[in-house]
């Protein structure tokens, strides 16, 4: 299977980071339309940012962000290995201190890359 072109990669990335970054009371409705669990932001996110290293490598992607996307990566690793299945709830999204952590990281990350403020991303759920 063909490697997705740098811009394309980069999208993705950037997409996923406008949900992390995303204010909680948006990031549930995104979650209530596509009538997708919590988790699957973490997900979205743990998908891109396999690519970073690569876009940083193709000059898509500064060097700068990759410690913050680290920290966000590892904020998730975190919450996922925790058994409580609170921090995975849209309730959680308001107060957990991993999501709001996560969320300022990626807001951080949009703003040095220059990312301008857009919609959240509209997905395809297949089930």
């Amino acid at each position: 299977m063909e490697t997705p072109d740098p811009s394309f990669r980069r999208r993705l990335l950037n997409e996923a980071l406008t949900v992390v970054a995303a204010p909680a009371r948006v990031q549930t409705a995104w979650l209530e339309k596509h009538g997708v669990a919590t988790d699957e932001i973490a997900l979205d996110f743990d998908h891109a940012f396999r690519m970073a290293e690569g876009l940083v490598e193709e000059g898509f992607l500064s060097r700068d962000a990759l410690p913050e996307l680290r920290l966000i990566d590892s904020i998730f690793d975190e919450m996922s290995c925790d058994e409580s299945a609170y921090r995975w709830t849209t309730a959680a999204l308001i107060s957990d201190v991993g999501w709001i952590r996560a969320r300022v990281l990626a807001q951080q990350v949009l703003a040095r890359e220059g990312a301008n403020a857009s919609p959240l991303p509209d997905i395809c759920v297949v089930r």
